[in-house]
């Protein structure tokens, strides 16, 4: 079973080698940066002068979301473009679940890299429960040719983390903080360790503004007048996440790459915190919710695509785009073709004509769709058009919603649009079938964090997984 990806790969290498000018592509992600975060996004305090720069330069994404209100499925998402809970990874993921990217998967490295491209992963990588253990796929199973990664949080702390993990060897202490280290490395490999005979994709996923947060002096002096310093090292973190970007795009500018360089950032959720008791924790914006909730808050995120010449600048797009678009987008400006597919479904659409403002396009055939088992509040969220139900774990409860008069998620109109109301009910339960149908049953047997439940033996690092052949497949 696992030598068929690596087949089909092969046969997409065949077909589809590097053309001449295919453009680099550059996928930054931060962690837990919620939509009102940035300047560029209506924020009044917090400094991102690199990313409102960025903002000028390329398209601004008004209602981006992430794939899943927590990390490990939106991360899932953006490497396969299919829906969590179909691509199995539904959950965060704690350390040792059995839980992981499938190697079934079909993931963008991996088409990239076998269409003859380099690639490189630098940052939280959380999409394996068994990190740097030969028992589940690792970043370099999935199409990586280099990475430096932790399994979540960069520990002990994201100040001078000792558990970054380098092409399969563990690296030791580092000195400085998560995101200058995370782009540190991504520079290194522009610079001296990439095949500059082609053209790269290249992951950049911070762990800022994440916690345990954890800034520099020099970024907390910026926000010296604030009294609280829960929400002083939280600004100071997302100021810090943007001075790495901007040292990354000053690498682009200076070995001239970015003209040739499609960037796109984006974040994997929406804020942590309650916005009561911890506000300092980021800004969803004024939308309802935060990270864990599947309201617009947890999932709208900021968004932002630069590709000079073929994006237009300071343009803004006011269509919906998931996470798992993204797939889908980046085969069709690279131009290479997705053969290894073998007609899985895929969830996201091209957007690239959207982005790129010469056409309607990104017409779907999935709805936008979300799943959170753990989420306190609703656990199903589906979107079409304007439209948005909620539902409880059941599916018995609804909540229903006018996006476009009503972005906020004050006024269910259940009763006021029952026809309306009545067939949404139906695409969600219909949807939800189908998407149950083809993904893994782990969610039936395991924690909504992705653990064994109390009094099952723990997976032990070394051994093979312990699911089902359909898990594993």
């Amino acid at each position: 079973m696992r030598l068929l990806p690596a087949l089909c790969l092969l046969f997409v290498l065949m077909l589809c080698p590097a053309k001449a000018g295919q453009p680099n592509v550059v996928l930054f992600l931060a962690d837990d940066l919620g939509y009102g975060d940035l300047g560029c996004f209506g924020h009044p305090l917090i400094w991102t002068p690199h990313l409102d720069a960025f903002a000028k330069q390329g398209v601004r994404l008004t209602q981006c979301y992430a794939a899943s209100a927590v990390c490990s499925p939106s991360r899932s998402a953006l490497l396969t473009g299919r829906t969590p809970h179909r691509n199995g990874v539904y959950t965060w993921l704690a350390e040792g679940s059995e839980v992981h990217l499938r190697r079934s998967e079909v993931t963008l490295p991996s088409l990239l890299k076998a269409a003859g491209y380099t690639t490189c992963h630098v940052g939280k990588w959380h999409l394996n429960g068994r990190f740097n253990d030969e028992a589940q796929p690792q970043p370099g199973d999935h199409g990586y040719d280099w990475w430096m990664a932790t399994q979540n949080n960069a520990a002990p702390s994201h100040q001078n983390p000792r558990n970054f993990v380098r092409n399969g060897m563990e690296v030791g202490e580092l000195q400085g903080y998560s995101a200058q280290l995370v782009v540190g490395e991504a520079v290194t490999w522009l610079k001296e360790k990439r095949d500059a005979s082609k053209p790269f994709f290249l992951a950049v996923w911070t762990h800022e503004p994440h916690y345990p947060i954890k800034s520099d002096p020099r970024f907390k002096e910026l926000y010296a007048q604030l009294q609280d310093e829960v929400q002083k090292e939280h600004h100071a973190n997302v100021t810090q996440m943007d001075a790495a970007f901007g040292e990354l795009m000053r690498t682009l500018d200076a070995t001239g790459l970015a003209e040739n360089t499609l960037v796109y950032f984006t974040s994997d959720n929406g804020p942590e915190g309650d916005g009561i008791k911890s506000p300092g924790r980021g800004s969803s914006g004024g939308l309802r919710g935060r990270k864990r909730d599947l309201h617009e808050g947890g999932i709208r995120v900021p968004g932002m695509v630069r590709w000079p010449g073929r994006i237009p600048a300071g343009s803004t797009l006011d269509a919906p785009v998931i996470g798992s678009d993204l797939f889908p987008t980046i085969l069709a400006a690279t131009g290479v073709k997705g053969e290894a597919l073998g007609g899985r479904v895929l969830d996201g659409v091209n957007v690239l004509p959207l982005l790129q403002g010469t056409a309607k396009g990104g017409e779907r055939s999935q709805p936008l769709f979300w799943r959170l088992l753990m989420a306190p509040n609703a656990k199903f969220a589906l979107r079409d058009g304007d439209w948005k139900i909620l539902a409880d774990e059941r599916l018995e409860k609804f909540e229903f919603y006018n996006l476009a008069a009503d972005q906020r998620e004050e006024r269910d109109v259940q009763e006021a649009e029952p026809q309306r109301f009545a067939e949404m009910r139906g695409l969600l339960l219909r949807h939800n079938a189908a998407v149950e149908a083809e993904g893994p049953d782990w969610w039936r047997r395991l924690s909504p964090n992705g653990a064994k439940p109390a009094g099952e033996e723990k997976a032990g690092k070394g051994k093979g997984p312990v699911g089902k052949k359909k898990d594993e497949a």
